[in-house]
């Protein structure tokens, strides 16, 4: 069975000198690049749809005064050419544990950037709506791959103590990689040729040349190679992990609970995607349908609106520079992804959860509002809107961004992880699929559409209070615990109760066992009764 994104007994124990605490560390945040495929594909799709050469390929000739270019596309090229990216990547998610398998981690992700290349070189050339559809398809497929194979390479690779927040780094990653899309695209936008988005798109096949590049010469993760049979060889990766030889005592520690972790996932059996939707003990189906909500709720926050839609949004609402502004809103995306890395281990993961959504359904209630109230010439109102919009942001990637793909990394349990893992990152790309898809004809003023336009705020703000919800009911506290402390609280106790069942397991220590906490339970329950 392939491993999760963070396999007991895979992810790394801590180093006793700074070198070996930082090299790992250093090799597993490096592979986080990846994160960027996702990150600029997601940001320049929002600005080349709006550029004038783009528009004048693959749209048609308007009067409209608003389509200040004189070109336009219907709302169903427009959903089109946005969600069918995202298509691709629910495929390519659930091809990932296969790959893995097969492949190898780091050899999977090398695979992925050449499935992503074919994909870019497809939209460089197209001339017409087909063949730049197809070629958005195969680079999903490819971006797909990735979300899924590089969580599971840090956490496999990566130190314990520090396992949240390397794998937080893939979420900062992916908003770089906005950021860098709005500032190409704020660069090409003003020319007349076709240059103006080739240029934006052609410039990925630098960000998969960089990764497979650089994960050419990273280790391949212990874990796998131990399930291969190719102990010799887990070794010499794990010695360039820890930065220790690969005959010393630490890196053979290592390797010995790595062995005895695979082992005992041998001995469980094969399991199938029916056992993730089991009703059992420690509570499997809870923590499957948590680990597919909490990727559904990230993307129904409406986040992906302002990275697909927001130039587009910005030109509806009367601001101008909206190219600009989207440069913003991503520096925003990503300074404020730092806190949320640093908070996790810091403040805990259901507690900022619930922040984050608290903080994003004001913003947007509050954004709802001034768009339904103001005019377009109200410099003022817009000023504030664009402040609420950055406000918005910074909860998201302070929370939401980055915690919702280390919970999913923590709470399955050994027997189904792989495959409870890609079914939360396909549910993540199927709701950025049908988000991309419906959202022009939610928001667009044309036949056929809503024409909600600043008013589908109201129903991203009323999903963040969804999520203000789930993270309430659905999400325990994990911070500080083990993935085998985790699971002894799934079978214990329930998320509402999980702070105080935390610090009963903290005091406990690593070593505390079922036995030992019914036992402490017993001695609670019956001195109450005294």
């Amino acid at each position: 069975m392939p491993g999760g994104p963070v396999a007991a007994g895979g992810a790394l124990g801590g180093s006793s000198t700074t070198k070996s605490k930082f090299a790992g560390i250093a090799m597993t945040t490096f592979s986080a690049f990846g994160g960027i495929l996702f990150g600029y594909d997601t940001g320049v799709i929002s600005g080349i749809k709006e550029m004038g050469a783009w528009l004048k390929q693959f749209g048609y000739a308007s009067d409209d005064p608003k389509h200040v270019t004189g070109y336009a596309i219907s709302s169903s090229t427009e959903s089109l050419v946005v969600s069918i990216l995202s298509a691709g990547t629910f495929f390519g998610a659930l091809l990932g544990a296969p790959t893995a398998d097969i492949l190898g981690r780091k050899w999977g992700i090398i695979f992925a950037t050449l499935v992503f290349c074919v994909g870019i070189a497809m939209q460089t050339a197209a001339t017409d709506i087909p063949l730049f559809v197809v070629g958005r398809v195969f680079a999903g497929l490819g971006v797909g791959l990735v979300s899924c194979l590089i969580p599971m390479y840090q956490s496999e690779c990566s130190p314990k103590w520090i396992r949240g927040a390397v794998v937080s780094t893939y979420q900062w990653a992916i908003t770089i990689g906005i950021l860098l899309a709005a500032i190409v695209n704020n660069a090409t936008k003003d020319r007349d040729a076709a240059a103006a988005y080739q240029i934006p798109i052609a410039l990925q096949f630098a960000w998969a040349a960089i990764l497979a590049f650089g994960m050419f010469f990273l280790p391949e993760s212990p874990r796998w190679l131990v399930k291969r049979g190719r102990n010799a060889d887990a070794a010499t990766s794990l010695s360039r992990l820890v930065g220790a030889p690969a005959n010393s005592v630490e890196v053979e520690t290592e390797l010995e609970e790595i062995r005895a972790n695979y082992e005992e996932e041998v001995a469980l059996g094969e399991s199938s995607y029916l056992d993730c939707f089991r009703f059992t003990k420690n509570k499997i189906f809870l923590r499957t349908m948590t680990g597919i909500f909490i990727q559904a709720w990230q993307q129904l926050t409406g986040i992906n609106f302002i990275f697909y839609y927001g130039t587009t949004f910005f030109i509806n609402a009367g601001i101008k520079n909206a190219f600009v502004i989207s440069i913003v809103t991503g520096v925003v995306n990503v300074v404020m992804t730092l806190p949320g890395m640093w908070g996790v281990e810091r403040f805990g993961r259901r507690r900022l959860l619930l922040v984050g959504a608290i903080g994003m359904c004001l913003c947007e209630y509050i954004v709802a509002i001034i768009g339904a109230t103001i005019s377009t010439e109200n410099v003022a109102g817009q000023k504030v809107l664009i402040a609420f919009v950055c406000f918005f942001i910074a909860f998201f990637a302070s929370t939401w961004g980055p915690i919702a793909w280390v919970i999913t990394g923590e709470i399955f349990p050994l027997q189904v992880r792989a495959k409870a893992m890609s079914l939360s990152v396909a549910s993540n790309w199927l709701w950025n699929f049908a988000i991309g898809y419906a959202t022009p004809y939610l928001v667009n003023k044309q036949e056929g559409s809503a024409g909600l336009e600043s008013n589908i705020f109201f129903v991203w703000g009323s999903t963040c209070f969804c999520c203000i919800i789930f993270t309430f009911l659905c999400i325990p506290e994990t911070e500080g615990l083990s993935l085998e402390q985790i699971d002894l609280m799934y079978q214990n106790t329930t998320p509402v109760k999980s702070l105080e069942y935390r610090r009963r397991l903290i005091s406990e220590g690593p070593e505390a066992t079922h036995g030992d906490i019914k036992r402490q339970e017993s001695h609670v329950e019956e001195s109450e009764k005294v």
